[in-house]
């Protein structure tokens, strides 16, 4: 069997890191950037660390901020029809995942103009062409956007979300900078670090997961449990591993997939706009129940790189109930709510028609059938 592992050209890690990307720009030779940013991120002056190096160095650019939470084919039109405007010839990517995945599509349909209704980019899509060249800052620890070749898209009309997985779309830079994380409140901090640990482990037990990806997933799944309550009550050490934890989960995840939480935490984003990371936290310790006899003794390794001691002198099913209370533990310390009360009975049999028709789905270690998926949604009620 061979294994593809697809990382970004180049990546700087640490405090100060948006400090390289004067030189790269310059090196590169690029023109004139596409800052694309959410609003809220402008508002409250975070872009501007950015923006602000570039005003210093004279370099031109254009902001485009059409980008909401869970980004629409409209904000991607909208995008494509705004780049092309400004004569800008590479992206600066500044968020989270929507200001990254907004980026990627844009940067894709630019080269790829054959793709530019953006529902055809749904799956594996045949793009012939590098998109344009995207660096992305982000600025939440969870999604690890800056370095997947994953992005998602909302198709509102049809309240649903498509996952496009395309090696083309890969950032050239990834600049991980904890200082740009530094003001995300404490909600977003964990709801955006527990999809990071989501990652991990699904990337972890998933089908395709191989002794490379292994190696990322564990060393995140560390990271991100040393870290993550830090990160929350906002210590520099908690920011700074979270923004390692996250990054190695993505080197990882991107190139295996995920699994049935993905997938359900998709389709509540596209019914009732459930932020992502907070759908992925409340369904984690239920996917895990769900998958536990479907992974050998892949359970044993996630409680002991949460920091569960003992494990090996516990049988199977100790270890296995050690991972998930583990990370129910994790995700009630940092303030996940247990349960999303806009999930309506009436609309369970869609949820799970589109969670077993989501990307992610396929690689989970455990089929699923409709009334199984229904079930955990129930869990959440």
């Amino acid at each position: 069997m061979v294994n593809r592992i697809s990382l970004n050209g180049t990546s700087y890690h640490g405090a100060g890191a948006i400090s390289a990307i004067v030189p790269e720009i310059k090196s590169r030779g690029f023109s004139k950037a596409f800052v694309a940013s959410d609003p809220d991120l402008i508002k409250f002056g975070v872009t501007a660390k950015v923006t602000d190096i570039l005003d210093a160095e004279g370099l031109p650019y254009e902001v485009y901020s059409d980008i909401k939470p869970n980004p629409t084919i409209a904000n991607v039109q909208n995008g494509v029809k705004a780049f092309r405007a400004s004569g800008a010839d590479y992206i600066i990517a500044i968020g989270g995942g929507s200001s990254m995945d907004t980026s990627k599509a844009i940067g894709i349909i630019i080269t790829n103009p054959e793709f530019e209704d953006v529902r055809s980019l749904e799956g594996t899509a045949a793009t012939k062409n590098p998109c344009v060249p995207i660096i992305a800052v982000p600025t939440t620890a969870g999604t690890a956007a800056e370095v997947t070749i994953n992005y998602v898209i909302t198709d509102p009309e049809k309240e649903r979300k498509f996952v496009c997985v395309d090696p083309h779309d890969m950032p050239v830079i990834a600049v991980i900078d904890p200082d740009m994380m530094s003001s995300m409140p404490a909600g977003l901090t964990a709801a955006t670090g527990m999809d990071a640990l989501t990652h991990a482990i699904e990337g972890y037990i998933t089908k395709a997961a191989w002794e490379m990806t292994d190696m990322f997933h564990l060393e995140a799944i560390r990271l991100i449990s040393e870290n993550l309550r830090g990160a929350v009550a906002n210590t520099k050490e908690g920011r700074e591993g979270m923004a390692l934890g996250q990054y190695i989960a993505g080197m990882g995840f991107s190139n295996v997939g995920l699994g049935i939480d993905h997938s359900m935490a998709h389709t509540l984003s596209a019914h009732y706009d459930t932020p992502h990371g907070m759908a992925c936290a409340q369904l984690l310790p239920i996917s895990m129940e769900f998958n536990r006899d479907y992974t050998g003794e892949k359970y044993r390794e996630i409680a002991r790189a949460m920091g569960v001691a003992g494990v090996d002198e516990m049988t199977q099913e100790e270890y296995r109930d050690a991972a998930i209370a583990a990370v129910r533990k994790l995700s009630s310390d940092v303030g996940i709510p247990e349960k999303n009360e806009r999930i309506r009975e009436e609309d369970l049999n869609q949820l799970a028609a589109d969670a077993l028709n989501d990307a992610c789905c396929p690689g989970n270690p455990r089929e699923a059938t409709a009334d199984q998926v229904i079930e955990m949604f129930r869990q959440l009620m």
